[in-house]
């Protein structure tokens, strides 16, 4: 995809084009959240998002260089306001977590550590199939592991794309090395 291909949900900082990808400045306090445990809703990440049809997969690649609490870059997939994943790796408690949020109407979150990712290139793959939102990662030219299986209508109108957010601090880039559209994964599971 060609970085000047979407649009943003919320302007980054700062965007540099450069010929190894894209370098995204995030805003202080920019985040994605409904609600659950915390009982606000923030909806200022910096996603840059296109069309995202059906029996199609969207994969982005960035370098994992984190330092603050929440810090986190990954994919977005957006239906609206108050419909909307995001997963990729965000450091929580001093660790690279890999995860995801689940948004309908209200946030759910999960995690597990990757501390051995940071300072690599990780790549999360969501693939569009039927009434599923399949998520897939993995650092370098790793297997893929599975993420989350969530719902995702059918019939939904649904864009995607590369995201950011820095909820605690100034000052953080990430450097998104590509952004790709391709088939869906063919199966769920890789013995299929």
């Amino acid at each position: 995809m060609d970085w000047t291909t979407g649009s943003w949900t919320t302007e980054p900082a700062h965007v540099a084009l450069a010929d190894d990808g894209i370098h995204v400045t995030a805003r202080e306090g920019s985040d994605a959240w409904r609600t659950t445990s915390y009982g606000f809703v923030h909806d200022t990440e910096h996603a840059l998002l296109a069309p995202f049809e059906q029996g199609t997969a969207v994969e982005v690649q960035f370098r994992l260089d984190f330092t603050h609490q929440f810090d986190q870059a990954g994919v977005f997939v957006r239906v609206d306001a108050a419909t909307w994943t995001k997963a990729g790796v965000e450091l929580s408690d001093g660790t690279e977590s890999l995860g995801a949020v689940v948004t309908r109407d209200v946030s759910d979150w999960s995690l597990a550590p990757v501390p051995d990712w940071a300072g690599r290139l990780v790549t999360i793959r969501a693939s569009r199939s039927g009434d599923a939102l399949t998520v897939r990662a993995r650092a370098d030219d790793e297997a893929w592991r599975l993420v989350r299986v969530a719902p995702l209508d059918a019939g939904a109108t649904v864009q995607a794309g590369p995201f950011c957010c820095a909820p605690s601090r100034p000052g953080l880039t990430v450097h998104f090395t590509s952004w790709r559209v391709g088939d869906a994964d063919s199966a769920l599971h890789t013995d299929s």
